[in-house]
């Protein structure tokens, strides 16, 4: 599965000490002896709660010795879907400390994602609540994992008694984390992360944040990379508070803001104009807002520059699951170039544009390949450059600026969307002859998927209520289901037949345009 990192890189990385013998159990270890009384809460109408390092780090650590009980150690697979929970640490936490390798899974995902995210990482153990708010988890997707804990029946019979003592050793070269992220593929693509490339994301994005960020807010979910590393490792590399919330509600934050002191600092853009737009707002909350980084979907520059204006310091990034921080601009570079450009190349990443404008990068935050074999060797090439499927161009001074896309995803609100996957869903509809699905601007995520359909002859074009129902039925996450729906004669078709899809873009947004 795993791609052949050139050995005159490996020995870069190593030689500079962005790679280390290192492995997250023993950064997590360190981190969580040197601040054992930091405070750990999780801001939650269904499932709040309160303590420190030390009571999650019991919680884990017997959650670790009951698992390595029935058989669980290195090399192994642990899985869970959870919300921002305590819990979710724990699994995480204790898997670390265990030398597993951790899958988590984005909450919302449905019964077709988690399937066939199980069936391909065949884990050991999978960790998920039967439960929360409106979304109700098929328990039958995990019927032939060996060991399964859920929040609130079994989870508890899960921990021994007495805690797992240390780490258990495992060679850093080896997986620590498979993530899953949609793409242009029909299921989602796990992407395997080494105890390398995953420590040193963190100390690298712990050392580009403003040092006087206060204690932050995090709403991202942990089934997602950098969700996960901003909850679970950097507060405890840093040794400062988390605060966590499982659903993003901006009136809580603004509240969270006046009584508990928290700030929000960026993440994908929805999270701070949801906080300008939402009525509570007042500029008295503007100081817990001094900073926003940015990435994780589509930055318009008159988002950025509407948050300079309130006197918000804006910086952005650019990455993706496969490479996580490829660019980004200091919080205190100059204000053109933190506003309007996705940043330059991270200590350690090197990045090249190929004759079509295509992003290649590579450096030590790289993942190691994907677990599909075939992927591997599509996307990374010998010289060890992956192939991200964007297009950019770079300045004078070495800022990147992406300007297209050829990968087939929408990202909406910071979450990857397969347009192939959608698409086929799509098909499935009786009245449906074919179907393309495609990315048209949002001013509050970003982006959103649109659906452009061809009917079938005498039959009528489905409606949108229709369509969510068809979505529900099939077990497809709510976050990727057309938020539109065009109905055409026929596509723009290149001379070979391919429908252009950059056109049925243009003529949406155009249409939209001169309502």
């Amino acid at each position: 599965m795993t791609r052949q990192v050139p050995a005159e890189l490996a020995e870069k990385y190593i030689a500079n000490g962005w790679w280390t013998t290192d492995t997250v159990g023993d950064v997590l270890t360190r981190g969580l002896q040197d601040a054992p009384d930091g405070a750990f809460r999780i801001h939650s109408s269904v499932r709040p709660w309160t303590g420190t390092f030390a009571d999650v780090d019991d919680v884990a650590r017997r959650l670790a010795a009951g698992l390595r009980e029935r058989g669980v150690g290195p090399g192994d697979v642990v899985a869970f879907q959870l919300p921002n929970w305590m819990e979710a640490a724990a699994t995480f936490w204790a898997s670390a400390f265990l030398g597993a390798a951790v899958v988590p899974i984005v909450h919302f995902y449905g019964r077709k994602e988690v399937s066939y995210i199980l069936d391909e990482v065949r884990p050991k153990v999978f960790i998920t609540p039967e439960r929360f708010g409106r979304l109700e988890y098929d328990l039958t997707v995990c019927a032939d994992v060996p060991i399964v804990g859920v929040v609130d029946r079994d989870f508890d019979d899960l921990l021994a008694d007495e805690p797992l003592t240390g780490t258990l050793p495992v060679d850093p070269a080896e997986a620590a984390l498979i993530a899953f992220t949609s793409g242009t593929t029909r299921n989602p693509k796990g992407v395997l992360h080494s105890h390398y490339s995953l420590v040193h994301e963190t100390r690298q994005l712990a050392g580009w944040y403003p040092p006087d960020r206060g204690h932050q807010l995090t709403a991202a979910p942990v089934g997602h990379f950098i969700g996960m590393i901003n909850a679970f490792l950097i507060p405890v590399l840093d040794g400062t508070d988390i605060n966590l919330t499982d659903v993003w509600d901006p009136g809580q934050a603004l509240e969270l803001m006046r009584t508990e002191n928290l700030t929000v600092g960026g993440g994908a853009t929805y999270y701070m104009t949801s906080l300008l737009e939402h009525p509570d707002f007042t500029p008295e909350h503007l100081p817990s807002m001094k900073y926003a980084g940015l990435g994780g979907s589509s930055v318009p520059s008159a988002v950025t520059t509407r948050l300079a204006d309130l006197g918000i310091t804006v910086f952005r990034s650019y990455g993706s699951t496969e490479h996580p921080s490829i660019t980004g601009s200091w919080y205190d570079a100059p204000e053109d170039k933190r506003l309007h450009t996705d940043g330059r190349p991270l200590p350690g990443v090197e990045i090249t544009l190929a004759e079509d404008g295509e992003i290649l990068s590579r450096g030590p935050d790289l993942c190691m390949g994907y677990t599909d074999p075939e992927l591997t060797s599509r996307m990374f090439d010998e010289s060890g450059w992956y192939h991200t499927g964007d297009i950019g161009v770079l300045d004078d001074d070495g800022y990147l600026k992406i300007t297209d896309r050829k990968s087939d995803i929408i990202i909406r609100g910071g979450e990857n969307i397969s347009a192939l996957e959608v698409e086929e869903v799509l098909l499935g509809m009786a009245t449906v002859a074919d179907a393309v699905v495609v990315a048209v601007p949002d001013e509050r995520l970003g982006e959103r998927a649109a659906a452009v359909v061809r009917i079938k002859a005498d039959e009528t074009a489905p409606t949108l209520d229709e369509l969510r129902i068809h979505f529900s039925a099939v077990g497809l996450a709510k976050q990727k289901w057309p938020e539109e729906i065009h109905v055409v004669d026929d596509f723009p078709r290149t001379a070979s037949g391919k429908i252009q899809k950059f056109r049925i873009r243009a003529d949406i947004v155009s249409s939209q345009e001169r309502e």
